[in-house]
Formats: C-alpha cells, structure tokens, sequence
C-alpha cells in the first residue's frame, strides 16, 4: 500500500518517495524520536504476509543490523504499524552508480577509488559471514564527499531464505519486478553463472557481480547483457565480455582483476574479495605493475583453501617448500596461505578466551576445540595429518607454548597448568580463577594474568609462588592487565591494559619492562597485541585486526596502522582468535567483534525468552525498576562505559549518562524516579543520583568523593540510607550513610575479608551480602543498620543475592549460573530454608547484579552472554605472514 506524504509508521513520518528498489517502495521519512532522516523500504505484502517468510527475514535482519562499516548503508530495525512493514535504513544523499554510468565510462581515477570502497565493503561483510546476493550500480551510491555506500547486503537472502532457486528469474528482485524489463535486465546482468542456473550461491558470486561493477565503470558498458532476460542470462553463462571496450590505458593489474573475478567456474574465481582491494590499492599507489600478467597469480599468496586437517597440510607445506627452493636467491620467502577444517567430530570453540597458539617456530598448534560434550586443547603439526588433544586438558583455555616448544601452557579449574607436548599428565602450578593469559619467557618463568581486575604475576616454569611485576591497587584502580607476549630478546613483554570497565578494543597497549615493571604506552589502543616477525605490531579492534609498522630496538611505532584481516574478537575480555609464531606465520578464525551479550527473561519452569533489545553490548550490571516498566543497565560501547534506561513496554533506550567518566553499578530510588550509580573520575570515586528520566541536575550523594572505590548497592525502602561498597587496600567491605542530616558513614560488614553486593529487604530490616570469608563466595544475611548477627543462606556457593518484592524470597546464583531460592521470615527470629534450584539459565557465572526478578516474583531478568562460538568452519592459515605485512605496507607507500 503506498504512503502517502506526512504519513506516519510509528516514529517515523514520510515525507517523500525516493524511488522503488528491488523488493519494496523505498520512502524518505523523519525520525521524529531521535531527530534524524531515514530511508524507509516498505515491504512488499507477499511477504509481509507470510508468517513464515517474515519470521525469517526478522532474524536475517538482525544480522545485517549488526553490520557497521563506513561503506555499508546502515539497517536501523524493523518497524510495523497498520499492517505496514518496513525496514528502516540509513539515508544515503547523493546518485547511484547507475545513474553515474548512465553518462558513460568512469575515468580510471574515479572509478578505482570507488570500486577499492566497494570491495572493502564486500569484504567486511563476508568476513561476517553475509553475502550481498543483489550487487549492481542501482545499489551503490555516490555521496557528495566521495564516500561510497553499499546498499541491500543481504536482502534477498533475508526475504527468500537460503534455498537455492529452480529458476534465477525467480529471484527475489526479478520476481518482484516481472513488468518492468529494463530493471530486470539491470539485476539479471549482474548474476553469477551457478547464480544464472539457480544453483546456490556464497560470496563468490559476489566477486563476480563486482567484476561485472568494475568493467562498467571502465568500458562504459555492462560486462554481459541482452534484449531479454533470456538472452543475459544466456550470455553469462556461455559468453564472454568484450575485453575490447576496456580503454587501452587499463593497468595490466586491473586487467588480470577482471579476468580473475568473472571466471565462470566459481572454483577458478577469485576467491576472496580481499585479493580485488588489494591489487587496486596497489595500482592507485602507483606500484609497478607484476612482470606476468593477465593473471594475479604473482601477486596473490598461494591458496590451498578448506583442507581437512588428516589430509592436505603436508601437500601445502610442500608446494610452499617446492617455490621457495625454486625461488630467484633474492626473492622473498614464499606465502602459502590455506585452511584446517577442525579435527573429525569437533567443532573450534571462541567464547572470552584465546583459543589459539602458535609454536615459535611455527611447526605446532594448540588449539581449544569441542567434540562431544568434551572441551579440550587439541595439538596438531602443520606439516603432518592429524590433530590429537592433550591429556588432562579437560575445559581448558589460553594455550601457549615455552620458548622451545616442548610445553604447553594452559588454564583449566582455576589453575595455571604445563603439559609436555610429548605426552603425561599436566602438572599444576598456581591458582589463576579467572585468567586473562599467560607467556612463557627464556629465563623459564612464566608470566600470567590470573584474574579478571589483577596485575601480571611471576612464577617459576617449574613451580612456586607467584610474584607481582605489576603494582595493582584494586581499592584504587581498575587497572587491568592482560594477554602478555614476551618480545624477542626477552627483557620486555607487549601488553593491553586498562583502568576503565568498558571495551577492551579501546585499551591501551604497553611495552612492560620485566627487570623495572616500568610501561612504555604505545600511541595506539586495542586488544590482544602481538609482535610480527619482521617489524609490525598488529592488535584487534572492532573494525577487525590492524597492524602497524613497529622497531624493535626503540619499542616505538613508526608508521599508520592499516586494517588486514577479520578475525573473531571479544571486546569485553579483550581476546582474539588468532596466534602468531616466531617466524611470521598467522593462524586465525575470521570472523568479526562479538556482541558482547543480550537481555532476558526466564521463568521458574527455566523458559527463556530474550528480549527485543538483544543485540547492544550489554555490560552484566542490571537493575529493574520497582513497577518493573524498566531496566537501569550498563552499555559498554567504548572504553568509558555509560548508564542507560531501556523501557520495557517501548522497547527503547534512553541514555543518562554521556561519557567523559566510567559509570558503572546503577541502583533504583524506591520510589524509581531516580538512580545512583558509581562515576570513576579525574582518579576520584563519587556515587551519584539523577533522575531515570535524564531531567535535571545530577547529585552528588555521601559519602562524597574518594579515592577508594565507593559503588551503589542498595536504597532502604524508606529513602533514608544508602548501603555500598567500599573498597580500600585490596579489600571490600559493606557500608552504610545517611542520606540526609549530614550522618556519617558507618560499616555494616568490615572485617578482614571481602565482603560485597549488599541487598536490602523489602522491609528495610535485613541486609544480604555476598563474603569469602569461608574460602569461597557465599550469601549471609545481617540485621540492617546494625549488622550485628549473622545468618549462612547459601550452602553450595552463591552471589547477587536479590530479594523478592514480597519479602517471603531470597534469590542469588551459584557459581554455575544456577538461580537459587530460599523462603525467609524473621519472626521470631531469621529464618532461610534449604536451598532449591529455581532454573539454570545460561549465563557469565559469578557476576554480580546480572540478575533481578519482576515484581511478581514469577520472572527473572537476566543478562546472557553469547553462544560459545563453536565453529565448523576451517582455521585460516597463513605461512611467512609477515611478508604479506610487507607487501601491504610496501604499496601503501
């Protein structure tokens, strides 16, 4: 049903018709909530009527919401009213690159940088495991200030789904646009060969509608065309492009692109989208045209691709050996580049961890896989069949190996362990609850983050006690160090580290002097860093793995930093799924950032149901409002994490914090008009109030500044205290302030133990806290203010206790994940029963306040973190990397 102008679809008011795309009238419209222009693409009432095909569509339209790059015309959501459903999209200003064409041939000058964004577009967005499918000029725009946007990625897998078609006039643009041939000429044109036969499709056939997009741009003419669909599609498949009308003035690289790219046989094609961006960069940098041509053969690495693991590693190895020994005496070494499909049964496993190592000298890799129910670090040769796991290696993760290859080390149950790589049972070293990495060094120590919010700790290869190399203060700071790598020579290792909460894509990256403990930060932030043989420091960021020129001998960088490859990444923890070895050889899972996590409710039968806002990177910490109407939550997007409010019966979020400090730990006044939160300041520590509706001055609650951690835990019911955390000298204790009269603070619960997450019951008169004073966490409860008096609730372990609204309940979690439920009275005395079991959701196990339940009691609002990341998709390998990097920067000059 077309919108007529000032027509309204939710928020959003039309204010024009742009045109009609592929598969549905395309509408400008004001985004009258936040302010901005959007394009509105109304979708067609076929599908729209289609529970089945809308079901789908909904859920690839989440993924392609997930795409954020500067070349990709953003999806914003879905939104229904009236019957009408539409997907509301960034408005790109500026004409098509049909429309461009329409004039004629695109001079070399113009058409190479457009094409170079188009690639680098595609490429981010294979990387992430989305095709495009629609690739033609109707669907790239060109803005006024020359960027480049990409339109539709992906839209006609979202609304036809991934069956392949019996007829390629079935597709979902030609099917929608069967009385208007000129556009249907347009689509089909551009249509790979197994495309044009309705066979399935993957990014290749992207490749070859680049190809197609490229020749335009150049000859002036499409690449295949015809009087009817037929007779295109005819061409494509047994036809040629008339290479003729390519001007004589096209680079010998950019000739061999083009024949590259519109192979026929998809096996023959180019084969990833990466090749094309890099032979145009290295042509508008003016670098001197291959000696062979037309083929991109000498330029491009050598590709052996999806190898399974018991067969083919050695053929690869050997053909790399063959080049290199037939190689001029000046050559460089040889890349060979191909993939390992995990071993027969099992699937490669990226949560928060680092999955993957590297021998030095690049002949082994220990990697952590699943088969079965089993989780295991497996260990494989490159140049031998087989990949078998290492015994005793039961939930490890973190691997790397000693300086001479004959240990791994790894963490499993809380423990730092070593396993020789020629077999027995691994020996235990230390504790490490939570570790964030290790590194073996040549004086046969090794150097490890053993938990979440520590500082790099020391320990003898052969056992003993730990000893700190980084000062750490955790009653001060929140510095955090992790994913260490010992540099060549030994006396310095690289390092992220950071004293906020949020990304660790924004972390800081360091040289730690190992004799002094002194850092050295480097002008660049990311996370897991790592040196490159050959003088480059590459490190992850969301955007993918970038790598910049490094020396060495003065620990300084010396160049811009490039983005090279996609590789699976995890913010939050900082890790990344790829390893390095000593000679320059990378193995890495691509991919892209992980979100970071979604929001949820579970009931008491264990029944999950997520909510609508699943895809924003949630920070654990959650609170609900007292109505229940709303939830204070924590969005890590950057490196300083802010307070938001996400209406429940809206669906929307509302920030009320705006950068500039860490904010953190948000609480609801009991009456929900206001919530405090901890702000991390100008190296000083405050609780502050503002109103959930963002209105207002904000207020600086007692007890005021500090330069010990003070964060929130708990309003009493009647608005007279606050109960918090206090954290002084590495230990946490529970404290309580008045919040008028100018009362001083008092401890509830201060001993010489950690004492934290303190709740309030609905009545105000108890107080359940979380403290390791039995050696592990556990939930007690305390007359409040008193704290006099002491009651165990938890039997098995648990943290985040939260009360029911009715005051009958105590809930918390077990270091499982487990909600647990004890009924409670006071009269005559406390009482809690036995514990019970309520459900096990999924979920990070031990973070306080990443659970709360709804008023009725019936409900629990939960915060999940993302699948495990099993893959059955290959590792990535590519030898003598480091002359890739070469290259790459060699063209970039």
């Amino acid at each position: 049903m077309p919108l007529s102008s000032g027509a309204r679809l939710g928020p959003y008011e039309v204010a024009g018709v742009l045109g009609a795309g592929g598969m549905g009238e395309v509408y400008r419209a004001r985004d009258t909530r936040l302010g901005r222009d959007v394009a509105l693409k109304v979708l067609p009432e076929e599908f729209a009527a289609d529970p089945d095909r809308m079901a789908r569509f909904e859920r690839e339209a989440k993924l392609l919401a997930s795409l954020n790059h500067p070349n990709i015309a953003a999806v914003f959501g879905l939104e229904e009213s009236s019957g009408i459903r539409a997907l509301v999209m960034e408005l790109v200003e500026g004409p098509t690159l049909a429309d461009r064409v329409q004039s004629g041939a695109l001079p070399l000058d113009e058409a190479l940088p457009v094409a170079r964004q188009v690639a680098e577009a595609l490429e981010y967005a294979h990387e992430r495991g989305v095709v495009h499918r629609d690739l033609k000029p109707a669907n790239i725009k060109l803005r006024p200030d020359g960027a480049v946007k990409v339109l539709d990625f992906g839209l006609a897998k979202a609304l036809e789904g991934d069956a392949p078609q019996a007829d390629a006039s079935h597709s979902p643009t030609l099917s929608r646009l069967a009385t208007q041939a000129g556009i249907i000429l347009g689509t089909a044109a551009y249509m790979a060969p197994e495309q044009a036969k309705g066979k399935a499709v993957d990014r290749r056939a992207d490749v070859w509608a680049f190809g197609c997009v490229l020749f335009e741009m150049i000859a002036g003419k499409p690449a295949f065309g015809g009087e009817t669909v037929t007779d295109t599609l005819a061409e494509i498949i047994k036809g040629e492009p008339e290479w003729s009308a390519l001007p004589p003035s096209t680079p010998p690289r950019i000739r061999a692109l083009l024949v590259r790219c519109l192979e026929k046989d998809p096996r023959q094609r180019l084969q990833a989208i990466g090749e094309a961006r890099i032979a145009i960069a290295q042509t508008l940098a003016g670098k001197p045209e291959p000696a062979e041509s037309p083929a991109l053969a000498p330029t491009a690495p050598l590709r052996r691709r999806a190898l399974p693991w018991a067969a083919g590693i050695a053929l690869a190895i050997a053909v790399g050996v063959v080049v290199w020994e037939l190689r001029p005496q000046s050559a460089p070494p040889p890349i060979v580049e191909f993939s390992l499909a995990p071993p027969e049964g099992a699937s490669f496993l990226f949560h928060s961890e680092a999955p993957l190592a590297l021998s030095p000298d690049g002949a082994e890799l220990a990697f952590r896989a699943e088969r079965g129910s089993a989780l295991q670090i497996f260990l494989g040769r490159l140049d031998h069949p087989g990949a078998t796991p290492v015994p005793g290696t039961d939930g490890a993760d973190d691997p790397f190996f000693s300086p001479n290859g004959q240990w791994i080390g790894f963490f499993a149950g809380g423990k730092l362990k070593k396993a020789s790589v020629s077999g027995g049972e691994p020996v235990t070293l230390c504790d490490a609850p939570k570790d964030r990495g290790g590194a073996w060094a040549p004086d046969d120590t090794i150097i490890f983050a053993p938990d979440i919010s520590s500082g790099l700790m020391r320990i003898p290869a052969a056992g003993g006690t730990p000893q700190p190399i980084t000062a750490h203060d955790s009653g001060r700071r929140l510095t955090r160090f992790r994913w260490p790598q010992i540099l060549p020579g030994g006396k310095e290792l690289l390092v992220s580290s950071s004293e906020a909460v949020g990304s660790f894509f924004q972390a800081e990256i360091a040289v730690l002097n190992l004799e002094t403990g002194k850092r050295k930060i480097l002008p660049v932030r990311g996370a897991y860093p790592r040196y490159v043989a050959g003088g480059y420091l590459v490190y992850a960021q969301a955007e993918g793995l970038f790598a910049v020129p490094f020396d060495l001998d003065r620990l300084a960088v010396t160049g811009s930093p490039a983005r090279v490859l996609g590789v699976l990444a995890d913010g939050v923890t900082g890790a990344a799924a790829y390893a390095v070895s000593d000679t320059g050889s990378l193995v890495y899972l691509p991919g892209g950032a992980r979100v970071v996590g979604r929001l949820a409710w579970v009931d008491r039968k264990g029944a999950i149901a997520p909510l609508a806002a699943s895809a924003e990177p949630y920070n654990p910490a959650l609170r609900l409002s007292p109505n229940g109407n709303g939830i204070a939550l924590v969005l890590s997007t950057s490196v300083e994490p802010d307070i938001w409010v996400y209406d429940l019966a809206r669906g929307t979020l509302t920030r009320l914090t705006f950068g500039g400090a860490v904010h953190i730990d948000p609480i609801w006044s009991p009456d929900g008009r206001h919530i405090a939160f901890a702000r991390f300041k100008d190296g000083l520590w405050s609780i502050v109030s503002k109103r959930a509706d963002g209105s207002g001055a904000e207020e600086t609650l007692p007890p005021g500044r500090s330069a010990n951690r003070e964060s929130p835990g708990a309003w009493s019911p009647d608005s007279k205290y606050l109960a918090y955390n206090l954290s002084d000298k590495g230990l946490t204790s529970i404290w309580a302030v008045p919040l008028a009269g100018g009362g001083k603070p008092q401890p509830v619960v201060a001993t010489q133990f950690n004492n934290r997450s303190p709740a309030l019951s609905p009545d105000g008169k108890w107080l359940a806290y979380v403290s390791d004073e039995s050696g592990s966490d556990q939930i007690y409860v305390v007359p409040f203010p008193s704290g006099t008096g002491k009651w165990q609730v938890s039997t098995g372990g648990g943290v985040s206790p939260v009360w029911a609204r009715n005051g009958k309940e105590l809930f918390y979690r077990t270091s499982d994940g487990a909600i647990m439920g004890v009924d409670v009275s006071s009269l005559p005395a406390f009482r809690a029963s036995v514990p019970r079991a309520i459900a096990n959701p999924p979920g990070t196990a031990g973070a306080a306040g990443n659970f709360d339940v709804s008023p009725d009691g019936q409900r629990f609002l939960i915060h999940l973190p993302p699948a495990q990341g099993a893959s059955t998709l290959p590792l990535d390998v590519i030898l003598n990397w480091s002359e890739v990097l070469r290259r790459q920067f060699a063209a970039a000059r």
